[in-house]
């Protein structure tokens, strides 16, 4: 990949609102390559979506999010791929991930409830055949997600004290 659609990827992943031209003009080249240079990326599928980033926690809408380790046996000619892909196609699913280390895939799931994940896992996750073993994690708060800080910091108003 070329050094041009690289910077406009990182622009793009800073604030996915850019238009060509901004980003032509940022970077000092014609509106008309950076255009086509977007569109190319897209029909290549190296642009997949241009999403928005929420604070769930500023939202009245209540969701639990769990991250759950998923140990797994792989399936002979096809290895973790068709496991996978099982999995991938709940609805539930927001990221699933191969890993290294002590656990073989780490899914991310949203629900409306802790019941909700937990018939998720218990239901559809652990009845999978070659799944071995579980390990649910809930995310408590978010602290930072994509490179966004969602914490707001306040100031200090307690009094300095010396000796």
């Amino acid at each position: 990949m070329d050094t041009l659609k690289l910077k406009i990827l990182d622009l793009l992943k800073e604030d996915a609102r850019r238009s060509a031209e901004l980003i032509a003009t940022m970077l000092g080249a014609a509106e008309a390559e950076v255009a086509e240079a977007i569109s190319e990326m897209e029909a290549e599928k190296v642009i997949v979506k241009y999403a928005t980033v929420m604070n769930w926690s500023k939202v009245d809408d209540e969701k639990v999010t769990a991250l759950i380790e998923v140990q797994i046996t792989p399936e002979r000619g096809r290895g973790f791929d068709a496991i996978a892909e099982r999995i991938y196609l709940y609805p539930e699913v927001k990221s699933l991930y191969l890993m290294s280390g002590a656990y073989d895939l780490l899914v991310e799931i949203e629900g409306k409830s802790l019941k909700d994940v937990a018939a998720f896992v218990s239901d559809k996750l652990s009845s999978i055949d070659r799944v071995l073993s579980t390990k649910t994690h809930f995310i408590l708060k978010k602290y930072k997600q994509d490179g966004i800080i969602f914490v707001d910091h306040e100031d200090d108003h307690r009094m300095l004290i010396s000796p």
